[in-house]
């Protein structure tokens, strides 16, 4: 197939001829491979302990640490949102409180209700499935789904009245609000950081593409570059701080879309030593002026006008719908942790939820990355359980000892877990046992047994059920991807082209070309981890990818004789 760019219009009338199914190999040693941590791995890691330490402390006074489990689950929300701008934190965070304590409710209304072990597997695999593909939908994540499942399948096997079920929640609830609180505290010491972190972040992947212009680092810093667009637009009002971020990200993105470094680049030094200062905590840097900066900030007042318009709105019908990629995701997670649950139960096992969770955990993107967290969860599960065989006769010494242990290993969780998925696991596997240890001592025999026969059987059962439902969607996302490229290419095309275009739908194309190649390189990385499909459009949507950056880095190179509108709020 030609490089040349496939007119838009009619890319969807070619459809990709299908071919037998090839079966892809599947990494093993790459998928443990440590990485370096993230830059901001001590956030959520310090504000789940802050979140737990506090009801955990509280009941331990009043001498009711039974009740842990519901506090737990509020306060593991304090994991969530730590990417985001503190306006819209806020709104996610409230929103995930609310979701598992919808979740919770309906696990402990139907343990309350039956005690059938196959009715419990049943609404424990149903709850995993609609947590996957809501918690994908919205994005929100990370830890996705994951704590979610935890919480509402632990809670399907413990023992409940309905009498109890309104205090119950009304603990989850209050922690949850706690939890609410602690995320949102750093705003009043910094109130514009993830806004710094996220441009840094846009500059540093613009220098590398500065300085290596190669295909992969050009995806990476569009992709850093787009979410920098996006948090800037979620942050609320306009502040002098957010004017200097918003003119660095012009800065980034003019850096990653010049064709050549010296037509319209930033030396990738600047980039850096503009990113180190954008992540400190004194002024932002003032990058110099350039041409269309004013017409860029114009356009950026106007979209963050239009997106709050429609704020309200918004709902994730596009990510839901007839024709979605998560559908078979989901059918995936439902048919495993089903087969999981009622697998360790056939066989006798007292705990079926941990196989429940051990096949929800492993539900990724696509078929390969599901792999690699088999590999991750099973790895990891089975040495966490002999830390917390070491672990357990400490946290037996006093009830403040477990309250302590927990703590510490709710921290080294989210600590590890940035390196990779298998290190993180080895904390959070005696964090989960020791949590039974709140309700009363149980064999260690016992515990340790049951969780290394769970582990096993859900990671065997949950990656079986994902390699009987294919996913032959993730095809047609690439291919919905390419159009949409297509057609953004030629309005970004169409409005840099026109010298009476205003520079409000000028830029407006352009970030909306930027946020198209990034979901088309996102559709074609998830497709190429399916098996059982079609075969790529690789020469097209390698074509795509040229003409999109070719694109923006003309419309980029035409923003200087356009300088023409007044700045908004602009120094």
């Amino acid at each position: 197939m030609s490089d040349t760019p496939v007119r838009p219009g009619r890319t969807s009338a070619r459809r990709l001829p299908k071919l037998p199914p090839a079966l892809r190999g599947l990494p093993s040693v790459s998928a443990l491979r440590l990485s370096p941590p993230s830059d901001t791995w001590f956030k959520p890691a310090l504000s789940v302990v802050v979140a737990s330490a506090v009801p955990h402390l509280t009941l331990l006074a009043l001498g009711r640490l039974d009740l842990v489990i519901y506090t737990m689950a509020g306060s593991l929300c304090a994991l969530y949102g730590h990417g985001l701008p503190y306006v819209r934190r806020a709104r996610a965070v409230a929103g995930v409180v609310l979701g598992m304590a919808a979740g919770l409710a309906v696990s402990l209304a139907t343990a309350s209700l039956t005690g059938s072990t196959a009715v419990l597997i049943a609404v424990g695999a149903l709850l995993a499935a609609v947590q996957k593909v809501l918690c994908d939908a919205a994005r929100i994540g990370p830890p996705g789904h994951v704590i979610f499942t935890f919480v509402s399948s632990a809670a399907l096997f413990a023992p409940q009245r309905l009498g109890q079920i309104p205090g119950h929640l009304a603990l989850t609830l209050g922690a949850g609000a706690f939890a609410w609180l602690v995320t949102l505290a750093p705003a009043l010491v910094r109130r514009e950081g993830p806004e710094r972190r996220a441009v840094a972040r846009a500059l540093e992947a613009a220098a590398v593409c500065a300085a290596d212009p190669g295909p992969r680092h050009r995806n990476a810093a569009a992709a850093a570059v787009h979410v920098a667009w996006q948090c800037l637009l979620a942050s609320g009002r306009p502040t002098p701080v957010r004017r200097s971020l918003e003119r660095l990200v012009v800065q980034a993105e003019a850096a990653f879309v010049a064709p050549s470094p010296g037509v319209g680049a930033v030396e990738p030094e600047r980039l850096r030593a503009w990113a180190a200062l954008t992540r400190g905590r004194g002024p932002v840097p003032a990058p110099p002026p350039t041409p269309g900066t004013a017409d860029e900030l114009y356009g950026i007042d106007a979209e963050r006008a239009a997106r709050r318009a429609r704020e309200g709105r918004r709902v994730l019908l596009l990510g839901l719908g007839p024709g979605s990629p998560l559908l078979p995701v989901a059918v995936r997670t439902l048919i495993g942790c089903a087969l999981a649950g009622y697998l360790c139960a056939a066989l006798g096992v007292g705990r079926p939820y941990w196989a429940i969770v051990t096949a929800a955990s492993l539900y990724q993107a696509n078929l390969t990355l599901s792999w690699n967290r088999t590999l991750q969860r099973t790895l990891g599960n089975l040495l966490g359980v002999l830390v917390f065989a070491v672990v357990l006769p400490v946290s037996r010494t006093g009830p403040l000892a477990l309250v302590c242990c927990c703590l510490f290993f709710g921290f080294a969780a989210e600590a590890l877990i940035t390196r990779n998925y298998w290190l993180g696991s080895v904390a959070v596997t005696p964090m989960a046992l020791l949590v039974l240890e709140f309700g009363g001592t149980h064999p260690a025999g016992e515990l340790i047994g049951d969780r290394v026969l769970d582990t096993v059987l859900g990671a065997a059962a949950g990656f079986l059920a994902a390699t009987l439902v294919t996913n032959r969607r993730a095809t047609g996302r690439v291919e919905r991807a390419l159009d949409a490229t297509d057609r953004a290419r030629a309005a970004a095309e169409r409005a840099g082209a026109d010298p009476a275009a205003a520079p409000t739908e000028r830029d407006r194309a352009r970030r909306a070309l930027t946020a198209s190649l990034v979901e088309l390189r996102e559709a074609g990385d998830t497709a190429a981890g399916e098996w059982w499909q079609r075969a790529l459009p690789e020469q097209r949507l390698l074509a795509a990818e040229r003409a999109g950056h070719r694109t923006l880095a003309a419309t980029a190179q035409r923003r200087g004789p356009m300088a023409h509108a007044p700045s908004i709020g602009a120094e």
